[in-house]
């Protein structure tokens, strides 16, 4: 369990397969995002039509709302929100770090003020831990301080030697839980727990903060956090090109990255997994990935367009619909055009990470995305 197998590879890309409690993921991979236990607009048949494999949702949304404890009563993540494949959560921290303004950090954790109620709630590692172990998530990430892009050194630094402290206490509470859980009668929870490299832009720290991390345990799994937040794409670009030789040959996940042309990058300098609510939050204001580049649904030039949205997608939207339907629906503010193009463009990055996985395994990567790029022109 927990397995990670590199089954190809071209140049730094690579194909693999991560065996999981509810499925096998093959990688690269596009995550879906279900923050509050659902995909935006869309159903758990939508997800697996659009042949979603790994789902991510979050721990601070779910504990404040509707609260883990219900979420257990009602039979865990999985049987709650009706998804029967691997889920992965997320600890939190960048959720609490864009509270900016109602949160408070010191080493305890995190207090904040729940944007649900105002009442004011703390979040720790170990309450983290716990929190992630209740919802039962195949993969659990560690809490982490999130730090802007444009983050100076010594602010990066700071929010490095936190996460890695708090790292360590994630680390012995989820043991804890596993060895528990292992002990008693009831079946059981089986979990892992990622860690995320944090570091800002500055390479130094990001170095120094891997050799940390792979000097604690073993793991099987590392994210890097702390990149889209704010500094520019080619930074971006260059540090995990920097990084790349160093990480280990396990899964690499780079957390809140979901446009086109940055996951195209991002494979092509070694990293595996992928989640952004680009996809459906685009969707929902009527912007859709097509491979000739984002098409805004609501201009007037698609009024009477009988084309569908994108001639090559097999999903429903594409199979069924004319770009001027769609534009229609988008006029008249019917809520089926949400769905409709937050259904596409979740199949259109699923789509483009099986055409990385195929390119990869021909020993092609470089190639293919050089023709991926000059044929999606991205308006700035």
């Amino acid at each position: 369990m927990f397995e990670f197998v590199i089954d190809a590879t071209s140049g730094a890309a690579r194909v693999g397969s991560l065996n999981l409690p509810h499925g096998v993921v093959e990688t690269p991979v596009f995550m879906p995002v279900g923050t509050q236990g659902t995909v935006r607009a869309l159903s758990p048949n939508d997800l697996r039509s659009a042949g979603a494999t790994l789902v991510l949702a979050n721990t601070y949304h779910l504990h404040v709302r509707p609260g883990e404890e219900v979420v257990a009563k009602l039979g865990g993540l999985h049987r709650f929100m009706g998804w029967d494949r691997p889920l992965l959560t997320d600890s939190g921290g960048f959720q609490v770090f864009s509270l900016e303004g109602f949160r408070r950090v010191d080493e305890a954790g995190v207090e904040f003020q729940s944007h649900v109620d105002g009442g004011r709630r703390t979040l720790t590692p170990e309450r983290a831990m716990e929190i992630q172990w209740v919802l039962g998530a195949d993969i659990a990430m560690a809490f982490d301080h999130v730090v802007p892009g444009g983050a100076d050194e010594p602010t990066a630094r700071d929010a490095m030697e936190r996460t890695l402290r708090w790292l360590d206490r994630c680390a012995k509470r989820h043991q804890e839980l596993s060895e528990r859980r292992s002990q008693s009668d009831r079946p059981t929870v089986r979990q892992t727990l990622w860690p995320i490299l944090q570091g800002g832009v500055h390479l130094a720290l990001r170095e120094e903060g891997l050799r940390r991390i792979c000097d604690m345990r073993p793991w099987t799994g590392l994210a890097i956090g702390g990149l889209s937040v704010g500094e520019p794409k080619p930074v971006m670009y260059d540090m995990l090109e920097r990084l790349e030789p160093k990480l280990p040959a396990l899964p690499r996940y780079l957390m809140g990255v979901g446009f086109p042309e940055d996951l195209v990058a991002a494979v092509e300098r070694g990293v595996d997994l992928f989640d952004c609510v680009a996809p459906t939050r685009n969707g929902r204001n009527g912007s859709a990935f097509t491979p000739d580049g984002p098409v805004n649904i609501r201009n007037a030039e698609h009024r009477d367009d009988p084309r569908p949205l994108d001639p090559t997608c097999d999903c429903e939207t594409c199979t069924t619909f004319s770009r001027g339907y769609l534009r229609h629906l988008f006029v008249a503010e019917e809520l089926l055009g949400l769905r409709l193009l937050s259904l596409h463009n979740v199949r259109y990055l699923i789509r483009l990470a099986a055409e990385m996985r195929a390119a990869i395994r021909r020993n092609a990567f470089g190639p293919w995305a050089a023709e991926w790029r000059r044929r999606y022109r991205r308006s700035d």
